[in-house]
């Protein structure tokens, strides 16, 4: 019993566990059967119960029935949850210890296995059971009930994707969200606090009133958008992190451009909870779930069919023959059957959807000899923090049951930063992945740039073609396919399977036939409604797709008729706007927007949401402050001045310049007419409307 237990007036905590597991096991047993179990009086039992009750590891109710001898149910609450999986870790470590003390003293020498902080370090093979952080059906069954009278704090589409990872084991060896120490630990050197590598925090962030709601000792129960429960949480700590350090830390560079550094700074809550789960339940998928393997499920499948070795292929990307005959090669040098493990969480903002994507790669996968190859779905909320995502892909690999990596050049890279340069060198995820490969426990494969010989018509790695100078290598990257399937342009079957492009194609039509949005900002009576409204005009003559103006009067008189002009209201209107702009997109029709939207980041959100459907055209009209003073229709700018009105645009509340619109309108001495066809030209260059 360690000093802590002794000051609650705990039992023994072998004794503890025990009867811990045993409610967790078997809720409704009476006490008789409860004692027998454990091998105690019933006294004794009583007195375990009541320290156990006392503690907030049991919960006590009434039991209906004539015998009165059984009238108090027992069952083990959120927090006895948690606290028998830390006992179970204390527990074999111990004995694990033991063994190897007695090793050694009938052999001489050490078993070779140290004695563990997890008991996931047990498992020494691709193919045992790994912890799950879920409890049994019937606890899950109280614990729903339990979970009604708890704080509820409803996740957010991420946290979802990380909840499910840790509950099922993808994540292990965590036990809940990172606590403050952990945390920083693993900014600062990518290993939790008692020094277990883990490259990536996993943090609970919440709104401030959230976090002012509770207290660290308090459980809160974790649900979903739609309320349905999946877990309890203990809460340990509660902290305002250093987002800055954290970016620069995790992601190389505080850049807004990074995707992972905006959701950071704009999206994430700026208060992190930890603390163990509790799993209760799976969020639930209703698409591709034949193809949804839990790591347990997939290691079971691997232990039946006698997969020693498993090389893993990571993608949130089609496949096309260059894929395929780059994943046939590193099988086939490691000597290993197949996994193909897309993402289908969150990837990076204008991704093919992952329905699309996994269409493609069932079409793809009847390319490969089916004894030596299978697909799983992963939900993972990618970070696209290149190196530092590479090592916690190969971990999360392994909990999967995976031997074997393949690591890709710019493997998990956002692109290009602020300045057009890439944020991480070609093969600075490679590096990182090999000096940590044996404490991953996975071995490393490099991805080879595949290309097409034409003479020999095959696909053959970059750097093993020794007659460069004397055949025709063919490759077409990313940007060009792109092209061609927004301009109808052919798509060659040596690049791709005529399957796979009959996918895109269905899900990416040619742009002239896409719906998108035209988005216009600048300050109030710059022109932004009457070039808009011109706009309209020539795109309805013209037909072919229909045509939505959501100027930002209109739509705040129809849809945000209840929101004020503070940023937070500001925020949520532009953020409606954009809402519903992203759904015409997506059923092929044209929005045209115009807002005031004073804030790039709010500006950013909404063009993410649309470019998930189609294209976004921000049109900055750019009429200085001085111009759109002057003009003043409706008097607003005297009342700011004023200070009748406040939080006014330009005058009381700043203005995000665009630094980087599609195109930038100059109204001054400029008729609306002219606007409105400076618009459509580019709108034509852009091929999204018919030249």
């Amino acid at each position: 019993m360690t000093a802590h237990d002794a000051k609650q007036g705990l039992p023994d905590r072998d004794l503890l566990f025990r009867l811990l597991r045993q409610l967790d096991r078997s809720s409704e047993a009476s006490q008789r059967s409860l004692a027998a179990a454990l091998d105690v009086s019933l006294g004794r039992l009583n007195a375990l119960l009541r320290q156990a009750t006392e503690a907030g590891f049991v919960s006590v109710g009434n039991r209906s029935g004539p015998d009165k001898r059984q009238r108090f149910a027992y069952a083990l609450t959120s927090r006895g949850a948690a606290e028998m999986l830390r006992l179970t870790d204390d527990f074999l470590a111990r004995k694990f210890a033991e063994y190897d003390a007695l090793h050694a003293e009938l052999t001489g020498t050490r078993s070779g296995l140290d004695p563990l902080k997890h008991r996931t370090r047990l498992v020494q093979n691709n193919l045992a059971p790994i912890p799950e952080l879920y409890v049994s059906y019937e606890s899950a069954q109280k614990l729903k009930v339990e979970a009604a009278d708890l704080v509820s704090w409803d996740l957010s589409p991420r946290q979802i994707c990380d909840l499910e990872l840790l509950m099922n084991g993808g994540f292990n060896p965590l036990k809940g969200f990172l606590s403050e120490e952990d945390y920083n630990s693993v900014v600062d050197t990518m290993r939790l606090a008692d020094g277990t590598l883990w490259p990536m925090p996993i943090t609970l962030d919440v709104s401030q009133d959230f976090a002012d709601s509770i207290e660290p000792g308090q459980d809160i129960a974790l649900r979903d958008q739609e309320g349905v429960i999946l877990a309890t949480m203990t809460i340990t700590d509660r902290w305002t992190p250093n987002k800055s350090h954290e970016a620069e830390k995790v992601f190389g560079a505080d850049d807004s451009a990074h995707p992972a550094v905006n959701y950071l700074h704009n999206t994430a809550g700026p208060v992190y909870l930890g603390g163990p789960i509790t799993g209760i339940q799976q969020p639930v998928h209703y698409d591709f779930r034949a193809r949804r393997d839990t790591p347990n499920e997939l290691r079971a499948f691997f232990r039946k069919l006698g997969w020693r070795k498993v090389v893993a292929f990571q993608t949130r990307n089609p496949l096309h023959r260059a894929h395929q005959e780059l994943t046939f090669r590193a099988a086939k040098e490691a000597q290993a059957n197949l996994l193909i493990h897309p993402i289908v969480g969150m990837t990076k903002p204008g991704d093919v959807d992952h329905f699309t994507r996994v269409r493609c790669y069932e079409a793809v996968l009847d390319k490969y000899p089916q004894s030596t190859t299978t697909m799983s779905l992963l939900n993972l909320a990618m970070r696209m923090a290149g190196p530092r995502e590479a090592v916690w892909h190969g971990l999360i690999r392994k909990n999967h049951g995976c031997t074997h990596f393949i690591v890709g050049r710019d493997h998990a890279g956002p692109g290009k930063n602020s300045a057009g340069e890439d944020f991480y060198g070609p093969y600075d995820a490679q590096d990182l992945f090999r000096e940590h490969q044996d404490e991953i426990g996975i071995e490393m494969v490099d991805f080879k740039h595949m290309v097409y010989v034409q003479e020999r018509a095959q696909y053959e790695p970059m750097d093993e073609i020794e007659d460069k100078d004397n055949v025709t290598i063919l490759n077409i990257s990313g940007t060009e396919l792109r092209r061609r399937l927004q301009e109808g342009l052919e798509i060659p079957e040596w690049f791709s399977f005529p399957e796979v492009v009959k996918e895109l194609r269905r899900t990416r039509p040619p742009r002239a036939k896409q719906g998108f949005t035209v988005f216009f900002t600048g300050f109030s009576g710059s022109g932004k409604s009457t070039i808009a409204n011109a706009l309209m005009v020539k795109l309805m003559e013209m037909g072919g797709r229909p045509v939505t103006l959501l100027d930002g009067d209109i739509v705040r008189k129809n849809l945000s008729s209840e929101l004020g002009f503070s940023k937070e209201h500001r925020d949520l209107n532009i953020r409606r706007i954009g809402y519903v702009a992203s759904e015409i997109t997506k059923n092929g029709g044209i929005a045209i927007c115009a807002p005031i939207a004073p804030y790039a980041a709010t500006r950013r959100a909404v063009r993410e949401d649309v470019e998930n459907f189609g294209a976004f055209v921000e049109i900055h009209v750019a009429t200085s402050i001085e111009e759109c003073e002057r003009r003043d229709r409706k008097g607003l700018y005297k009342l700011a001045r004023e200070g009748k009105i406040k939080e006014f645009t330009g005058i009381s509340d700043p203005y995000d310049v665009p630094e980087n619109p599609e195109l930038r309108v100059e109204t001054e001495n400029v008729d609306v007419d002219n606007c409105a066809h400076q618009v459509v030209l580019k709108l034509e260059q852009m091929g999204l409307i018919a030249g």
